[in-house]
């Protein structure tokens, strides 16, 4: 059993230069699952991630896990829309967490062996990271972010910038991930991909949490009628 969950938010506001990215929020959210946070450009996803994970300033309210704050951090990763690649190799860029968390040098290398087999990249251990395409940077930073094999993943966007079979790749680690007992909290503005991959849809909408349910009941019948809108690809401000 998770020792993270339940994790409470309770009127959680984040500003910046005294506008409202996001907030207030109450939330409360579970140990299994997938949470996937939908909404208009502007809505505040990507500010939601982030006070969550605890790399944007909460102003007001609080966000608190059921472990302390240090364990807290510990056990969570970030991947964001745009990876952040070392300059070094593949075998090195997955090796780094382990090795700065003082994993000896052999056993964080067969960590990396066994984690690039996982996210296809196992022919591409010497290559130089910079040299990857669009999806395999995608598919190491997921790979970077799981080796520490964290309790919950946020994701901001993973599959933006990608193109289909790519994408499909990129479902699947995340879908392991899920399968494997990893709580996985994401945005997405892509529908299909909600629906392929939520157990829970979070509607923002103006920094606010709009709507909330089940993946299922909230695709086939949305309470409010900006959600409805949404959905049709309308315009919701």
């Amino acid at each position: 059993m998770s020792r993270m969950f339940p994790l409470i938010v309770e009127g959680a506001v984040t500003r910046r230069r005294g506008k409202v990215l996001v907030g207030p929020v109450d939330l409360r959210l579970e140990a299994r699952g997938v949470t996937v946070v939908i909404g208009p450009n502007g809505a505040g996803k990507t500010s939601l991630l982030r006070m969550l994970h605890g790399i944007a300033r909460l102003n007001e309210g609080r966000v608190q896990w059921a472990c302390d704050e240090a364990e807290a951090r510990e056990r969570q990763a970030f991947v964001f829309q745009t990876p952040v690649m070392l300059r070094r190799s593949v075998r090195e860029n997955l090796t780094y967490p382990l090795r700065i968390s003082g994993v000896g040098r052999k056993a964080a290398e067969v960590a990396a062996e066994g984690m690039a087999d996982k996210i296809g990249l196992s022919g591409a251990l010497g290559r130089s990271a910079l040299a990857l395409s669009g999806g395999e940077r995608q598919k190491l930073a997921l790979g970077r972010a799981l080796i520490r094999e964290p309790e919950v993943l946020f994701l901001d966007e993973p599959c933006a910038a990608l193109d289909g079979r790519a994408m499909r790749e990129v479902e699947a680690i995340l879908l392991a991930a899920a399968e494997g007992g990893t709580r996985l909290i994401m945005s997405t503005h892509n529908m299909g991909q909600a629906r392929r991959l939520a157990s829970e849809v979070v509607f923002l909408l103006g920094g606010r949490i709009h709507e909330r349910g089940a993946a299922e009941t909230f695709f086939d019948n949305p309470e409010t009628p900006q959600a409805r809108a949404f959905l049709r690809g309308d315009i919701v401000e």
